[in-house]
């Protein structure tokens, strides 16, 4: 029997993409990249499917996916709102100045799937395609330890053409475990790599061979109790900025800093490609395109 679950973060707003991304058909017949990651997942030995959702687009989502998920997978949904400050507890309004109007963040989404998931588990985005090597390599982590996992991809391997992007840069110790990761925003692609644009605008260049968090994850339910102390932490100091975020790199960086968990690095041999914009569509649709015309995918995906 699988023991482990897949949490799908499927909250954002994708303000960027100009809608909700997560039901983009990119296969074709219609798939959406969130099968593609269950159709993965399931052949590495995974056995529930976990979506963190926003409740105003339940409607939305059960229509366009449960309907293909459901008969192939368990699948349960949870949902991320802004009340949910941690520990169970729930505010009357979001404590901040300003009415809030996005989720708190990718370390705050899979808080909201505390309460259903009690066994080891991968986290990923929903908007965007890991390729099967990183499941699998989760699984055969999971099969032999109870660290948890970074599936990390090379920078330029991630990067679109059409607009700037925010990455996770992974910092490594001697050994190779990680030893912590820097948001970055901003960030674009150059002939010679990248670069990235702070805030007062100077720019940083960056070679492109930087190992990045694409939100690949594999944990334990230990995590839990960890990002609720984190999160009230997060509140604490910025939880009165309408924009801040409590991202899922940022706390694990947290953690390690603090002696308090354990990475292992996994690397996958496969591409990356994710909806950033809407112009990101066609080459996301050709690149699934190309993967069954190499037999890496039926067509239709479920037969």
């Amino acid at each position: 029997m699988a023991s482990f679950d897949l949490v799908i973060l499927a909250a954002g707003v994708g303000s960027r993409f100009g809608g909700v991304k997560q039901v983009q058909p990119v296969g074709p017949h219609g798939e959406l990249i969130i099968e593609y990651s269950a159709f993965d997942a399931l052949r590495a030995g995974f056995g529930r499917l976990v979506l963190v959702i926003r409740k105003e687009i339940e409607s939305d989502f059960r229509a366009a996916i449960g309907r293909r998920l459901e008969a192939h997978v368990d699948v349960r949904y949870v949902f991320q709102e802004t009340e949910m400050v941690g520990a169970g507890s729930r505010a009357s309004s979001p404590p901040t100045a300003s009415p809030r109007t996005k989720p708190w963040g990718t370390g705050h989404a899979v808080l909201a799937a505390k309460d259903v998931v009690d066994r080891p588990f991968a986290v990923l985005n929903a908007d965007d395609f890991y390729g099967a090597a990183g499941y699998a390599a989760l699984a055969n982590h999971f099969a032999s330890s109870r660290d948890y996992a970074l599936v990390g991809y090379p920078l330029r391997q991630t990067l679109s053409e059409h607009g700037a992007v925010s990455r996770g840069i992974c910092r490594f110790d001697d050994a190779g475990r990680l030893r912590g990761i820097t948001e970055l925003t901003r960030i674009e692609a150059t002939p010679h790599g990248a670069k990235q644009t702070e805030a007062d605008g100077l720019v940083r260049l960056l070679s492109g061979d930087e190992v990045v968090s694409m939100n690949n994850w594999g944990f334990t339910p230990s995590l839990f109790p960890q990002l609720e102390r984190l999160f009230a932490e997060f509140l604490a100091t910025r939880g009165a900025d309408p924009k801040a975020e409590f991202y899922l790199p940022a706390a694990v960086s947290t953690l390690i800093g603090r002696n308090e968990a354990r990475v292992t690095v996994l690397k996958s041999t496969d591409a990356w490609f994710g909806l950033t914009y809407k112009e990101d569509v066609p080459a996301a649709r050709a690149a699934l395109a190309a993967l069954i015309a190499a037999g890496k995918y039926p067509s239709p995906l479920w037969g």
